[in-house]
């Protein structure tokens, strides 16, 4: 995983007026655990929406009072309107217990199937793992070179060393399929073929008939 530091204030008390007067000065709400004990903070917006609207996953050097915890962002919670973010859940690594992290999958190299006129579609962008903390890559790589039309890279395809992808083996994760332009395009040509194959016939067709009427007025 990449890694970020953020900072934290404790909270002074707990409650929806709490948090409400939090989120009125930019500073949003959360709660820390799986360490020893559970501690409710309150944190920047901006900076923390930095290590939010990413595709990429932290591991987090969170100062919280005269300490830094190890830890990693386990959930986040939007406004359904405005889509600021509401509350936060930092879960603490223990050295030895295996986390639950989202990690951003990545396609490596150029399909052949899309330069035949496919396109690379990506069904997952991030797939569930879980292992050691310092055992979870930045990103899961997935080789697409040789796929062509139609072709389909899954879970079982892919392989993260002392982790383990918690999804059906046969989910597809990225694939290449037709585009719509390439599907008119090879009709087009087949309609066309079609054509010229019909005329030709009605052309060898016209000069027999001209041979045989020749030969009846001869």
């Amino acid at each position: 995983m990449k890694s970020a530091s953020l900072s934290g204030s404790l909270r002074e008390s707990v409650g929806k007026q709490d948090a409400k007067t939090l989120r009125l000065a930019s500073r949003v709400p959360g709660v820390l655990y799986g360490g020893k004990e559970q501690v409710h903070f309150s944190t920047d917006e901006i900076k923390l929406g930095k290590l939010v609207f990413t595709p990429d996953t932290y591991r987090v050097a969170f100062e919280l009072g005269e300490k830094t915890v190890d830890c990693i962002i386990q959930e986040v919670q939007f406004h359904p309107v405005t889509d600021r973010i509401t509350h936060l859940d930092l879960l603490e690594i223990v050295p030895g217990t295996p986390i639950r992290v989202q990690v951003p999958v990545r396609a490596m190299g150029t399909a052949a199937g899309v330069r035949d006129g496919g396109r690379l579609q990506t069904i997952y962008r991030r797939l569930p793992v879980v292992g050691l903390a310092d055992k979870i890559p930045e990103a899961i790589e997935g080789d697409v070179s040789e796929m062509v039309l139609g072709d389909s890279l899954r879970v079982s395809d892919l392989k993260v060393d002392g982790c383990k992808i918690t999804l059906n083996e046969e989910a597809v994760v990225l694939a290449v399929r037709r585009t719509r332009a390439a599907i008119a395009a090879a009709a087009g040509e087949g309609e066309e073929g079609e054509e010229g194959a019909e005329g030709g016939e009605g052309a060898e067709g016209g000069e027999g008939a001209e041979g045989a009427e020749g030969g009846d007025q001869k």
